[in-house]
């Protein structure tokens, strides 16, 4: 049976081998489209969360015990059908759940307003159940605070992409790697966080292209580069900024692609040739001084065929959006935008593109569409603070894990706390689960049909590898939307799609029929041709050309210790390839948790006689659990590293509340840190 990973961004077919219905195996499929016939561990062996998921509908006790006498008579003599479960929930039959929901969504709305309620969530299940999450939230219950997990990984991007090129999505597929002469690589650990992508980038190096990696710590992908970069921390802007400096002055530019195909680049260049945080900077810098030959390379090495490819490693920042803008500018001032050249965002979530696609965002509608500024809602982390405020009264989640992946958990905790209702869709027990007042058992994407949008803007069609009696999300979705008044008749996920098609224009040619066939790209055309590269004869703009814009540098952090002789602790988070996120799906696999079983903090060997075998962290924020440390050469001194998987060690506790200044995804990158020896 075939069908799509349920993990990373990149959107791996998968073949599995079914017996009872239960996965004993997962190969790739050889003719795989997005995964390039391979498959990474995790896609291989990370379906054992299968014999492990949620199986019931629950309710805690503590929200019958709030709750119970203010219900109708008719919920309350069916309350005799909650059984006790465990600790903290009774299990409770579907119809009830959902009748006890719809009953506590409609007392919050009557005794605040529609704009107490938030629904968060989307880029872990699939597009019908996306879509249909944030219509329920804005048509049905008429809040319009909708956001996902985008706010907390590729929201600049989106902005930052849809400034100059007005799409904010790669502009090619991932086979024109192969195609490029250069391929740029910066703040993506690609082999950890995209394998099957960092396979193609190494094929295509010993095909003969040039590698350009940079990074703030030596990756593995690094010994296949022709230039490695090792940055300070929170120095992408100032670094991309010196590149196209260098470009300019050196006249490495495409003249002719510039005039007839973007606008604003003469006010930009004069702004850029005054910039004084050029290349000559980083010669002020100790430790850095051959940054400076090294932007001179790299200026005469990005052709009219470089594919530009990036990570969290850029939007994870306070200047993530200009960041990204700025990759974009060198993008077009290079002229590439083709077969084998453009943007290549890398994205995270299985679905985080299409989550967005379909508007699970505050500030756009299905298909990016611009509401009128009172129907522009809040993101997440003002959720946080107005329920802190008080007008947030009641969450609606779906599929994300807000207790573990998102920063300044203190306060997130604490915010929770003073909820009056919180519903969850979930496949796994996590963080959010145990704080739930209403939790869904729904199918996992190994268990249901729908669409996934990957990071090449490729549709998947999933089909389900074993049999589940469990609701997809849409389905609980509908019913809810059904007990306000409304008359839902999808029988089946493919009823949806076709719903979802009519307001998302990209996605219009694109059926069930279409994606059994093959995976497409959107735009799709009413005859189901598809779009591997965007932009070949226009931007997506609103004049149809790229718009160039300025951003200067700010100096702080890394860069600033730096210059002032200061030492300071300064940690840096990512993923390692065996687990995945919040690992919820991950841990319960043997394989994958015998290879990582633990976050590890990496600190330079220079420090073994400072710093001890076991440590925390404490941060103005927060502080850490117990950690494990691991002496290497891999990154440098007076700078860590450590995962984010495994939330018992309160890893997102140590970051606040700066963020991306405008979409306010957060400055997960880098952060002050005091060290505690245990």
């Amino acid at each position: 049976m075939t069908s799509v990973c349920t993990y990373c961004g990149v959107g791996c077919e998968i073949e599995a081998i079914v017996e009872n219905n239960r996965v004993t195996k997962i190969k790739p499929v050889k003719n795989g489209i997005s995964s390039g016939g391979e498959l990474c561990i995790k896609g291989r062996y990370g379906f054992e969360f299968l014999n492990n998921r949620l199986k019931e509908h629950l309710i805690s006790y503590e929200f019958i015990k709030k709750n119970a006498e203010k219900m109708p008579f008719e919920l309350q003599v069916r309350l005799a059908n909650l059984y006790e479960w465990d600790e903290r929930f009774y299990k409770a039959p579907l119809n009830l759940a959902l009748d006890i929901a719809a009953w506590k969504l409609k007392d919050i709305i009557e005794k605040h307003s529609p704009k107490s309620i938030a629904a968060i969530g989307g880029a872990r299940t699939n597009i019908e159940s996306a879509w249909l999450f944030q219509h329920f939230a804005r048509n049905i219950l008429k809040t319009p605070h909708v956001d996902n997990c985008a706010r907390v990984c590729h929201s600049p991007s989106l902005s930052g992409l849809k400034m100059s090129i007005g799409e904010g999505a790669s502009s090619v597929d991932f086979d024109s790697i192969f195609d490029a002469e250069t391929i740029f690589v910066i703040g993506s650990n690609t082999t950890e966080a995209h394998p099957m992508v960092a396979s193609r980038i190494i094929k295509a190096k010993k095909r003969g292209a040039k590698l350009i990696v940079v990074d703030v710590r030596e990756i593995p992908l690094m010994k296949f580069a022709d230039i490695s970069v090792i940055l300070p921390f929170e120095s992408n802007l100032l670094f991309l900024n010196a590149i196209a400096k260098e470009m300019i002055e050196r006249d490495l530019i495409d003249k002719d692609f510039i005039n007839k195909r973007c606008v604003k680049f003469d006010e930009y260049k004069e702004l850029m040739l005054n910039d004084k945080y050029d290349k000559h900077f980083f010669e002020k810098l100790k430790g850095f001084e051959k940054i400076k030959e090294q932007i001179e390379e790299i200026a005469k090495l990005i052709t009219k065929k470089t594919i530009f490819a990036w990570g969290l490693g850029v939007t994870e920042h306070i200047d993530g959006t200009e960041a990204v803008n700025a990759i974009s500018n060198l993008a077009m001032m290079s002229g590439n935008f083709a077969k084998g050249a453009g943007v290549l965002p890398l994205r995270g979530q299985n679905n985080v593109q299409g989550a967005c696609d379909v508007g699970c965002l505050p500030y756009f509608l299905p298909d990016y569409i611009r509401p009128d500024e009172e129907h522009i809602g809040l993101m997440t982390p003002d959720v946080i603070d107005e329920i802190l405020n008080g007008n947030i009264k009641a969450i609606i989640n779906m599929g994300e894990d807000i207790l573990h992946i998102h920063p300044n958990q203190n306060k997130i905790h604490k915010a929770f706390e003073e909820l009056e209702f919180l519903m969850v869709m979930e496949v796994m027990p996590n963080e959010i689960t145990k704080r739930a007042d209403i939790v869904f058992a729904v199918k996992s994407a190994y268990e249901k049909s729908g669409v996934y949008v990957n990071a090449e803007r490729r549709l998947h069609l999933s089909t389900p590898l074993v049999k589940s009696s469990l609701p997809d999300d849409w389905e609980i979705i509908k019913e809810l939307a059904n007990r306000f008044g409304g008359t839902l008749k999808y029988e089946k996920s493919e009823d949806v799609f076709e719903d979802c098609k009519k307001e998302v224009g990209r996605f219009r040619g694109a059926s069930y029929e279409r994606l059994k066939q093959k995976p497409l790209q959107w735009p799709i055309k009413e005859d189901g041709s598809d779009s591997p590269v965007l932009h070949l004869e226009k931007f997506s703009t609103s004049d149809g050309k790229g718009h160039f814009h300025y951003h200067k540098y700010h100096l702080r952090g890394e860069v600033e210790d730096i210059l002032e002789g200061k030492k300071r602790w300064w940690l840096n988070t990512g993923r390692a390839l065996p687990q995945y996120n919040n690992s919820a799906q991950t841990k319960p696999s043997e394989k994958l948790t015998s290879k990582y079983d633990d976050d590890i903090l990496l600190v330079n060997e220079i420090h073994k006689n400072e710093i001890s075998q076991k440590v925390k962290l404490r941060s103005k924020y927060g502080e850490s659990a117990e950690l494990k440390v691991k002496f290497t050469d891999k990154v440098r001194p007076y700078t860590l590293y450590t995962t984010f998987h495994f939330a018992k060690n309160k890893i997102n506790y140590l970051f606040g509340d700066e963020a991306d200044h405008k979409v306010k995804t957060a400055r997960f990158k880098a952060v002050e840190v005091e060290i505690i020896n245990l």
